[in-house]
């Protein structure tokens, strides 16, 4: 009898890089988390091979075993695997991935984009399991979205099918996004947008803001929502605000049968936008038979399919 395989999922993301080993079922078995350093040297490429030590070892697993790694990284991913726009993060992918090759030799590693992957793994196992249309919005330090249509993953030209956090929303915003545009989606429903929505309103009102930890300090605002703070509670209504706009977009163009998305709860009895994001995100529908789901990409992808159940 053949030893069972083993993989690892790595979630890169622009505050922290997430780690979590799973078994062929899909089932976790252990995690680990670090702060997410710029990972360009060898210093921050060692940051992701020693959290890959500590969930082996937490599992009691051989690194031999382990079968596949799958990086979801906060950026697009065209075909080539040559990532040339990185809004929230400094990552060298290809020197990355063979850092982790030469950690664990007897793995395959590839590379996604986060919302692809994570829309990915909510067909394969999640709220999206038999569904032929979906679309995935993720919220953390920026936002990111995934596509499948007919059971398909939408990269797009240059893998920036889904990237609907870079819809532009307002044309006026003088602020400019990551990216190098304005107004777009990200700049207030992250939780860097959040943050700066927050820092924004006590501006305007002449008030010293609460101490923050950082730029994507979301936490803390939220929590001055969940304490009666009008300035966090302005912050929060903005951002819930222009996630509704955007998400009653989406028909116009995608149709989804299933809209699933990956954020905290929100902080205060829900205001009308935030009612209608939550409903969307949390709508289910009866399971349909549906083929395996692949990307569109070539057979050159640096990602792997998602496996069919």
């Amino acid at each position: 009898m053949e030893p069972k395989q083993y993989y690892i999922g790595i979630d890169v993301g622009g505050t922290s890089v997430k780690e979590g080993l799973f078994d062929e079922d899909g089932n976790l078995l252990a995690k680990a988390s670090v702060p997410t350093p710029p990972i360009v040297d060898a210093a921050g490429f060692a940051a992701v091979t020693e959290a890959i030590d500590q969930v082996v070892a937490k599992a009691q697993i051989p690194r031999a075993f382990v079968a596949g790694i799958g990086l979801a990284v906060p950026c697009p991913i065209p075909a080539s695997g040559d990532a040339k726009v990185k809004a929230n993060i400094a990552i060298n992918l290809p020197e990355l991935k063979i850092a982790i090759q030469e950690h664990c030799p007897d793995a395959v590693v590839k590379y996604e984009n986060d919302a692809n992957a994570a829309a990915m793994g909510e067909a394969w196992l999640g709220s999206a399991k038999g569904v032929q249309n979906v679309v995935m919005v993720t919220i953390g330090t920026g936002v990111g979205g995934g596509v499948i249509v007919n059971g398909d993953v939408v990269s797009g030209v240059v893998g920036a099918g889904g990237e609907i956090g870079h819809m532009c929303l307002n044309p006026a915003e003088e602020r400019t996004c990551g990216c190098g545009g304005h107004g777009h989606l990200e700049q207030y429903s992250s939780a860097t947008g959040v943050v700066s929505n927050y820092l924004a309103e006590c501006e305007k009102a002449g008030v010293e803001p609460i101490e923050l930890t950082g730029p994507s300090d979301s936490k803390d605002v939220f929590q001055a929502c969940r304490e009666g703070d009008k300035l966090a509670l302005a912050a929060a209504d903005t951002m819930a605000d222009y996630l509704a706009a955007h998400w009653r977009l989406l028909p116009t163009w995608l149709i989804p049968r299933c809209s699933s998305s990956a954020a905290a709860p929100p902080p205060r009895p829900m205001s009308t936008s935030t009612r209608f994001a939550s409903t969307l995100s949390s709508t289910r529908f009866p399971p349909r038979a549906r083929r395996p789901l692949r990307s569109l990409r070539s057979e050159t992808t640096p990602a792997s399919s998602v496996p069919p159940t």
